[in-house]
């Protein structure tokens, strides 16, 4: 085991902490306020997103190349933390993303661009990550998914899919079951390799501790072992620039929080389809998930780490809309 204080990680040792970002992942909200309006361009850097998008019962089309227009909101969490959240577009399905450990909601500004034109597109931070307070008490993956249950809420939304990065993904199964009459499905992206797993209280503790004791070179290693070593270098550094931002003691509470967590037992008692779009780094268990629940299908992206959304987000954006169609519709699109 390495040391606590030289988080410098083999793949195989690397495990147990990518499982702790994959799991760790009254209720009563405050309506929503409008902060301002964000009516410039999203903010793209150097990632070109050209998609294509289909609508409920429509024929596919791809997206007006116009920005949209995106509104930077606020609501509560049943906590009482502030939850900072982007939304834009208009359109009788919501898709609503959800982001990984130590990411952000910008790490889907592709998605809403993508996707605006056709859907209420929904991206939020949760507690302790980007702009979102981090006043947060207890941690857990029941209080992110109760953190995307207030944004549903806030938003009066009817019909939703879920899509969750990584931790996003087991968050996404939480808020599902908070919003049960509103979702018709949930998508995991690169998660949901498996779903009967935990971590011990010891290897929670362990990883939390390295993160603690060096967390710029613990965020360095994470990102690293996420992603394919011929990925662009520039992706590579601003994905690790973006998740420096997280406040260290969120980052600590999060990790320490998902000890003992697995998402089987939520998932047996989903009601809806359970998608992944998933990369090749690590093995999607088909059949080991289908064993918690039946109704799991993946799409593998060929060469394609942790954040596909980033890293081919053309061909993500493509299954994005296949899973979506196939969502609303009712019938498989694969």
């Amino acid at each position: 085991m390495v040391p606590p204080c030289e988080p410098r990680y083999e793949r195989a040792e690397y495990s147990a902490a990518r499982r702790v970002l994959i799991a760790c992942s009254s209720r009563q909200t405050v309506p929503c306020r409008i902060m301002r309006d964000e009516s410039s361009v999203i903010k793209m850097g150097a990632i070109a997103i050209a998609t294509c998008v289909a609508t409920c019962g429509a024929a596919e089309r791809w997206a007006d190349s116009t920005s949209p227009t995106v509104e930077r909101k606020t609501c509560q969490a049943p906590d009482g933390v502030t939850l900072v959240y982007s939304v834009a577009g208009t359109g009788e399905t919501a898709l609503v993303f959800v982001h990984g450990g130590l990411a952000d909601r910008a790490f889907y500004d592709g998605q809403i661009r993508a996707f605006a034109g056709n859907y209420r597109v929904v991206a939020l931070d949760l507690a302790g990550h980007g702009e979102s307070g981090a006043n947060r008490v207890k941690w857990g993956l029941a209080e992110f998914g109760g953190d995307v249950k207030a944004v549903v809420d806030a938003e009066k939304l009817t019909r939703v899919i879920l899509f969750g990065n990584s931790l996003g993904g087991p968050t996404a199964i939480e808020a599902a079951l908070l919003v049960s009459d509103r979702v018709i499905g949930v998508v995991g992206i690169d998660t949901f390799q498996s779903l009967d797993y935990s971590m011990t209280a010891e290897e929670a503790g362990q990883r939390a501790a390295a993160f603690r004791a060096d967390y710029s070179g613990s965020v360095k290693s994470m990102v690293k072992m996420l992603l394919h070593s011929d990925v662009n270098p520039a992706l590579l550094v601003d994905v690790e620039n973006r998740m420096q931002k997280t406040p260290p003691d969120a980052a600590h509470a999060m990790f320490l929080s998902v000890a003992g967590y697995s998402p089987a037992p939520s998932a047996r008692k989903l009601a809806v389809p359970l998608r992944a779009i998933n990369g090749d780094l690590y093995q999607t268990d088909v059949d080991s998930v289908r064993k918690v629940l039946a109704d799991f299908d993946v799409v593998v992206m060929k060469h394609t780490g942790h954040y596909p959304m980033l890293e081919r987000p053309e061909e993500f954006n493509r299954h994005v809309a296949d899973v979506v169609k196939e969502l609303c519709s009712g019938t498989k699109s694969r």
